[in-house]
């Protein structure tokens, strides 16, 4: 298959259209998971799907290592291939590693001012013109107002989507997979989408919890599949 038609045919283009073509610059999507359910897998996901639409991804990571978040890459685009059977992998995937940035942040470092000096310098004097940016790692929980509202306006200056992964709660079996948690009633007035992502028998759920100020549409019938953690229409 052409990569053209592996786009085409992609479950996350029933996100896309759930979302209305996306979270848009200057705006932020947030996935949102119990620890160890797969957002940092959704996230790249929903990067290697931009890399392979021919945009820019920068990947922020907060963990003590990006070696792993190197590998979920690896380890993501080769599923995808195999599942589509992509034609010519290798100069498809050397493609997309060269629109591709994997930082790392941590301890003072990690202060969201000192990330966007450094994600500037590498679009404006690295010359990498980023379209995306997925944040994994940092709990945006964790910022007064004034830093969101800040982030936003770096993120539309630089012209950059968003994508926080936040850690949440398992919810109960009894719990309204439509509402949104108790733990993000404080940062959702700040996102443009929220995506929560519940555990089921069959595989890791993905609700759209929220689309800007929209009705959000009945469930995606999207899962996160616990075999190959790709996204994927469910039946």
């Amino acid at each position: 298959m052409v990569k053209e038609e592996l786009i085409r045919r992609s479950p996350l283009r029933i996100l896309e259209r759930s979302i209305h073509g996306g979270v848009g610059a200057g705006t932020i999507g947030v996935v949102a998971a119990p620890r160890g359910t797969g957002k940092t897998a959704c996230l790249v996901h929903i990067g290697t799907d931009h890399l392979l639409e021919n945009r820019h991804v920068i990947h922020v990571s907060f963990a003590d290592r990006v070696d792993h978040i190197v590998s979920w890459y690896e380890g993501i685009f080769g599923e995808v291939a195999a599942r589509f059977r992509l034609d010519d992998p290798m100069a498809v995937h050397d493609e997309a590693v060269r629109n591709r940035v994997i930082m790392n942040f941590s301890g003072e470092a990690a202060r969201i001012g000192h990330v966007e000096e450094r994600i500037e310098e590498v679009c404006s004097s690295g010359g990498f013109e980023a379209d995306t940016m997925l944040v994994d790692g940092y709990d945006p929980r964790g910022a007064s107002d004034e830093e969101i509202a800040r982030l936003k306006e770096f993120a539309a200056k630089m012209g950059l989507e968003v994508w926080f992964s936040v850690d949440i709660n398992r919810r109960g079996p009894d719990a309204d997979p439509r509402a949104v948690p108790p733990e993000l009633e404080t940062l959702v007035d700040h996102v443009a989408v929220l995506i929560v992502m519940d555990p089921s028998p069959e595989g890791v759920r993905l609700h759209l919890i929220k689309d800007r100020d929209s009705p959000v549409a009945p469930d995606m019938h999207l899962l996160l599949d616990p075999m190959n953690l790709l996204i994927v229409k469910e039946g």
